[in-house]
């Protein structure tokens, strides 16, 4: 399915396209292929103000296997030639060229801030350094667009490719980020990688990037272990110190990480980077569905709203905000408080560092499952292909 309520006609004053006033960029974390054929994302960006897209192998599988949009593709004789993995990335690359064509204005009208498409590169190699780097390079190249991204996993193993591919003078998309302190490590290889760039005389206007936080993700696993420790908190004091976190330690850590931007990239060493034209690497909230139907919709949206940031948000939660969304300056709101959300996690005996590890190492295991998952999409369909050829 497309966005619902892409081509209706705007409010008077659309949510949505109001976020830019705040300095945050909405992003579509969604990509199929009528989305750029029919006109639907153009519309997107005139009605909603879109400024970029984000997509990932989940999303492409469900693309390919949900519909026979790629079916011209899969019948060609070049497609047959191809293993699977070939075959996807024929499919996806054309995708991406084609999304990266319609946001060009966005990208030239922004001076290279937005207007940006996402690729991943294979979630198979999050543990490889070296074939992350040439895996980004290659897919880089495929595309040929100024305003694509490659995605590349905020590893330990990611952190070392992050750097070289930024000094190389690729844009990337840092993903599956949870832990403040990983961050400062991300934000690290990015201005590492610029003074690279820099080193070796390289044009620093064109380079963006991103920080991509997941936030849902959080809440849905402190939630979990919250409603388990509850059942057998007998102390009424303790139980109400759990159930004032349910819901909140998402938005806390995403609030402290964005002070941590304002710190990397209000230093000295960040200002000789924006004197030669360096973009700072924004934080982007990724994962911002909410997933607790006792939670408000658009609650990863309006507590996140804030200067220099990216939100890229699934087609529901577009269509919710653009319908009841509410606007305030709310990322560096009571941050106060955000510090004693995290400090009584701790008391509550839920340690936000086992959290953010272990949803690292979940995330890089959902990927690759959802690239397995994809490759057999791609696969099922060729073998459809061929039956009705």
């Amino acid at each position: 399915m497309q966005p619902t309520g892409v081509l209706e006609t705007s409010k008077a004053t659309n949510p949505l396209k109001a976020l830019l006033n705040y300095g945050q960029s909405m992003w579509l974390d969604y990509i199929r292929r009528d989305l750029i054929t029919s006109g639907s994302l153009k519309k997107m960006i005139e009605v909603d103000g879109l400024r970029g897209m984000t997509s990932n192998p989940s999303i492409f599988e469900k693309a390919i296997g949900e519909s026979s949009l790629y079916d011209d593709m899969l019948k060609s004789p070049a497609s047959r030639e191809l293993d699977t993995i070939g075959r996807y990335e024929q499919l996806a690359i054309r995708d991406i060229q084609g999304a990266a064509d319609v946001l060009r204005l966005v990208y030239e009208s922004s001076k290279c801030r937005d207007g940006y498409v996402s690729l991943e590169v294979s979630p198979l190699l999050a543990l490889k350094t070296q074939e992350t780097i040439e895996e980004a390079r290659r897919l880089w190249k495929a595309v040929n667009r100024e305003n694509v991204m490659i995605k590349v996993p905020g590893t330990a193993e990611g952190l070392p490719a992050i750097r070289q591919l930024i000094g190389e003078g690729i844009n990337i998309n840092v993903t599956l980020l949870f832990a403040q302190e990983v961050y400062e490590k991300v934000a690290e290889a990015h201005i590492a990688g610029l003074e690279d760039l820099a080193k070796r005389g390289g044009n620093l206007n064109k380079i963006a990037g991103v920080a991509s936080f997941f936030i849902s993700r959080i809440d849905t696993l402190v939630d979990s272990m919250i409603e388990d420790k509850l059942k057998t908190a007998a102390d009424a004091q303790q139980q109400a110190l759990l159930k004032s976190l349910l819901g909140k330690v998402a938005i806390a850590n995403g609030k402290l990480a964005y002070q941590r931007y304002q710190r990397i990239f209000g230093a000295p060493r960040w200002e000789a980077l924006a004197a030669k034209g360096g973009q700072t690497q924004r934080v982007l909230w990724a994962s911002t569905s909410t997933k607790n139907p006792a939670y408000r919709d658009v609650m990863y949206i309006e507590e996140l709203i804030g200067p220099d940031t990216v939100n890229t948000m699934p087609p529901a939660t577009i269509d919710a905000f653009r319908d009841h969304g509410r606007l305030r300056n709310s990322l560096t709101e009571d941050v106060a408080n955000s510090q004693k959300v995290m400090d009584d996690l701790a008391k509550a005996g839920i340690s936000i560092k086992e959290v953010t590890s272990k949803l690292t190492t979940d995330g890089v295991k959902l990927f690759a499952d959802a690239f397995h998952k994809l490759l057999a999409a791609v696969e099922k369909s060729t073998q459809q292909q061929g039956k009705t050829a």
